[in-house]
């Protein structure tokens, strides 16, 4: 058992939090978000008031309900079985997606260097599967090797982005923020809801912030500060990093730009320092895919071994590995990448991120509207339960606002995907109890 002197305070959590939200996400963003205009800054405000209130509701399931399950746990407190197979069903495709995703930031990256992986789709598109094997195949060592290359190579992206969100300003210029300010004429709400699905995908991760309550002193009391103070902290080099960029580079420059970033230090300082920083943010998308094609592994494995997904998920090496699931689940995001093919890299980026923003949402919404459940079983004072209902609202309120920015292709082809795991589930079902009484009888027809 944990003593107090072991378990994690208060700050140590609060950088855990956010460190573990900046991670690759935001790599590709500056390009992307250019493409609605520096108005997106109001996106960025939207989606971190309800970054806030979805960290919030997760730290509440998180101290009322601890057995393992996460969000699938949660939402099976006032959905039942379904909903947990649900929620890892849907989680587990949005992770899949997102690494799709992130290997693409790898290979915008990657461009300066090699050119032939922007000479045309196919090439880039063959390394966006290449990118995604050779992650995978480098899991095969362990969880150790895993955790320690992630944790390490995560700053190559913390780093620039952190210091352009405070030293960026110098090199600032007002005249080319307010002419990037609208470029697509859109009204203000429709303007700010284009920018909404980009700046939500930034903040995906946060659900895997609260840690157990097991490893920290006061939970009650830290867990909510260090998931909010996190998310905060996050939100603020996010908005600052963003907004800078696109008053250091022309707008019609960075909606272009492979690589935000390392233009925008080539821009400051020299070429030379650019390459230097895009260098650093390929070792931190490849670190963060490593161990993120390492954590949808053993989300799947999980769930394998509860009975909700084939058991061929669940088998693993000498080392805890489960390759036969890893193998399978990147042949799946091969799959995603030919589907998702585009002459645009950015384009394609686009299209990723708004398939993964509708499939990790879901799993927020099951989950955090069990919270009233959750509370109500515990017996919390009415007090509470009006403030963390009040909370819980408005952070449903913004998941559903994020799915309807994803756009109509997203929200069809992910309610195609959500109908097929019903259909699955309902080959499942059968290994867990019936919450009817059966009786076994053989039909006359």
């Amino acid at each position: 058992m944990s003593t107090k002197s072991s378990k994690m305070g208060v700050v140590g959590l609060t950088i855990l939090v956010a460190v573990n939200m900046m991670g690759s996400g935001v790599i590709l963003l500056p390009a992307n978000l250019a493409r609605v205009g520096s108005i997106t800054i109001l996106s960025w405000i939207v989606s971190a008031i309800g970054a806030m209130a979805i960290s919030y509701s997760f730290a509440q399931c998180s101290f009322y309900v601890t057995r393992a399950g996460g969000m699938s746990a949660y939402a099976e407190e006032a959905h039942g079985k379904s909903s947990f197979f649900m929620a890892s069903y849907t989680y587990y495709l949005s992770l899949a997606i997102a690494n799709v995703a992130i290997a693409i930031s790898v290979i915008g990256y990657l461009t300066p260097f090699f050119p032939w992986l922007a000479k045309s789709p196919i090439n880039t598109c063959i390394g966006v599967i290449l990118t995604l094997w050779v992650t995978t195949i480098a899991n095969f060592g362990g969880a150790r090797i895993t955790g320690q290359i992630s944790s390490i190579s995560v700053w190559g992206v913390i780093i620039p982005v952190a210091s352009l969100a405070f030293f960026g300003w110098f090199w600032f210029h007002p005249a080319l923020f307010i002419h990037a300010w609208n470029i697509q004429h859109k009204p203000i709400g429709t303007a700010i809801s284009s920018g909404i699905s980009l700046t939500l995908w930034a903040f995906l991760g946060m659900e895997s912030a609260c840690a157990n309550s097991e490893a920290v002193e006061n939970p009650k009391k830290n867990v909510p500060i260090a998931v909010l103070a996190g998310t905060g902290i996050a939100t603020v080099i996010y908005i600052l990093s963003t907004s800078a960029i696109q008053g250091i580079i022309p707008n019609n420059e960075l909606a272009n730009a492979a690589a935000p970033f390392g233009l925008a230090f080539a821009k400051i300082f020299s070429p030379s320092i650019g390459d230097t920083i895009t260098l650093l943010a390929v070792a931190a998308c490849a670190g963060s895919l490593l161990g993120w094609q390492f954590t949808i592994a053993q989300v799947s494995k999980a769930a394998a071994e509860n009975g909700l997904f084939s058991t061929l998920f669940s088998e693993v090496n000498t080392k805890d590995v489960p390759i036969k699931g890893m193998v399978l689940i990147t042949a799946i995001q091969s799959l995603i990448a030919l589907m998702t093919i585009s002459p645009d890299l950015n384009q394609q980026f686009n299209i990723l991120v708004n398939l993964a923003v509708f499939t990790n949402v879901v799993p927020f919404i099951f989950s955090l509207s069990a919270l009233p459940t959750i509370m109500k079983r515990h017996a919390v004072s009415a007090q509470v339960y009006m403030k963390s209902t009040f909370i819980v609202m408005v952070a449903l309120g913004f998941s559903l606002y994020g799915i309807a920015s994803t756009g109509t292709d997203a929200v069809f082809w992910g309610g195609l995907v959500m109908l097929l795991g019903y259909v699955i589930y309902g080959f499942r079902a059968h290994r867990f109890p019936s919450a009817t009484a059966v009786t076994a009888t053989r039909p006359d027809f």
